[in-house]
């Protein structure tokens, strides 16, 4: 069973800045829906972001809770637009939507090449390989990918990445010696970017905190959006936001990292996988 539909993280964000006016203005649900002609109900789920707020509301609101914000207005305005995705075709509000307003991603990978850093051919081989693969899907994702990746090179809004992969992603073989040749090869380049911090975990680490598998722990510009750890399984995903359950996942990453190659170390290593993995190398 997959996770239900989740409003974005605009609208949530925006519903729970509305709650804390009210909140800070000591009035109830009760207190407010019928002064702003809402039902308790309807009131609620503009503060959950499962109904948009539009700026009239939210103008009513600012007069009935005496805070005015030309800046919330701004932020009604920006929720109610569509989310660049959409432009894809894409109606998932899941981790794309998170990841596009997240300031870090904290990644640890046990199956593939973070997301982030996948190349064009090790994408479409991903997305071949499965059994429900379309062609237009394919060609979707590829240019999506590319349009996320751009985050790590922005100037306006960078995307700071810090990830360890295990040792088996560079070694599993992914469409083909050639393809995981240019993968290898982009990834030692991206390795670089001031943006991105990678460490591979050695297959002789033996156990460690992260054994069941990835996730990924975002966090964002506001101080007052909590962090996320995000887990992916079989059939869905889960989107948390349970401090204890964050922390507890943090502190697994950390785990990990410690025990993982350096970055320095760990780009060593895909250099040096790559140059074994190269199809045109010539034998000595």
């Amino acid at each position: 069973m997959t996770e239900p539909s989740r409003p974005t993280f605009l609208r949530r964000k925006l519903g729970a800045k509305l709650r804390r006016l009210r909140e800070q203005a000591g009035m109830t649900l009760d207190d407010a829906a019928p002064k702003l002609d809402k039902a308790r109900s309807s009131l609620h789920r503009i503060e959950t972001g499962e109904t948009r707020a539009n700026v009239h509301i939210v103008r009513s609101m600012m007069d009935l809770y005496d805070c005015y914000s030309e800046g919330l207005l701004a932020e009604t305005r920006q929720a109610l637009k569509p989310r660049w995705y959409t432009a894809y075709g894409l109606k998932d509000l899941g981790y794309l939507d998170v990841e596009t307003e997240a300031a870090e991603v904290r990644q640890f990978s046990a199956q593939v090449i973070p997301g982030l850093l996948q190349a064009p051919g090790y994408i479409r081989a991903l997305f071949q390989g499965h059994h429900r693969s379309n062609p237009l899907v394919v060609d979707r994702s590829v240019e999506i990918r590319g349009i996320r990746q751009q985050r790590l090179t922005s100037e306006e809004r960078p995307l700071k990445l810090v990830a360890v992969i295990d040792e088996a992603v560079l070694r599993r073989v992914v469409g083909g010696p050639k393809v995981m040749w240019q993968q290898l090869t982009a990834l030692a380049s991206m390795t670089k970017l001031p943006t991105v911090t990678l460490q591979v975990l050695p297959l002789n680490a033996g156990s460690h905190s992260a054994m069941q598998g990835g996730f990924n722990v975002l966090t964002f510009p506001d101080p007052e959006d909590p962090p996320m750890l995000y887990v992916e399984y079989q059939t869905g995903a889960l989107h948390i936001e349970n401090l204890e359950q964050v922390n507890e996942a943090r502190l697994s990453f950390d785990h990990v990292q410690a025990r993982a190659m350096s970055p320095a170390e760990s780009c060593a290593l895909i250099e040096r996988l790559a140059a074994e993995a190269d199809p045109w190398r010539i034998p000595d």
